[in-house]
């Protein structure tokens, strides 16, 4: 049976967010929350599949740096989350969110989806593909890159954001600067099937 690329990239990248055997043992650190911003989207009924560079019925893709990034949802025991609810939304590669209220004058990308709704599969894993969102301004700071994320199990709920590794804004971004350790928000470089895409890594550790 040939293998889908999706279930190829969380194959590749699955190692790396697997908990070693000292943090078996201990719990693991929750991964802080954030602020959901003023971007959520108006509209979810809208196309949400997990790849984000690509519309339906369209030929072109959504420009900018395409991202391979594939994650794992745990508890704080290191045991998988099944079947967990994520939400992710972003900008596009020119900062831009599609959004009414977002009136930067950088361009929309009309090949872009902007937003996917995704489930763990029994081993607490996702993955997707998108495009690394463009910096933008908030008020007088340059927000640095970073992924939108909402994650539900049960009673559990995270709003949170994540960040990409070696961005120079990170050290002078806002909200990452007003956190004690933002570390557990930042992906880790991993292995991607396209030779032109970056890829990455991540663990979102649910509280309880």
């Amino acid at each position: 049976m040939p293998v889908s690329r999706r279930a190829a990239l969380i194959g590749a990248s699955a190692t790396l967010l697997l908990p070693s055997c000292a943090e078996a043992d201990t719990a693991l650190a929750r991964t802080p929350s954030e602020t959901e911003g003023p971007y959520y989207p108006v509209d979810t009924a809208i196309e949400h599949d997990a790849d984000l560079t690509r519309l339906a019925g369209r030929t072109e893709r959504a420009l900018g740096q395409v991202i391979e990034l594939a994650g794992r949802v745990l508890d704080t025991n290191g045991a998988p989350v099944a079947g967990a609810r994520l939400e992710l939304w972003q900008a596009n590669a020119a900062g831009r969110y599609m959004h009414p209220r977002d009136r930067s004058a950088a361009p929309l990308d009309p090949n872009f989806q902007g937003y996917a709704l995704l489930r763990t599969d029994a081993a607490g894993r996702f993955s997707i593909i998108s495009v690394k969102p463009g910096a933008y301004r908030m008020g007088r700071d340059q927000r640095t890159p970073h992924l939108h994320w909402k994650i539900e199990s049960g009673a559990r709920r995270l709003t949170t954001q994540m960040y990409f590794p070696g961005e120079a804004l990170n050290d002078s971004d806002t909200l990452m600067r007003r956190m004690r350790d933002a570390r557990p928000l930042i992906a880790e470089p991993a292995a991607a099937q396209d030779a032109d895409a970056l890829g990455l890594a991540w663990t979102i550790v649910l509280p309880g």
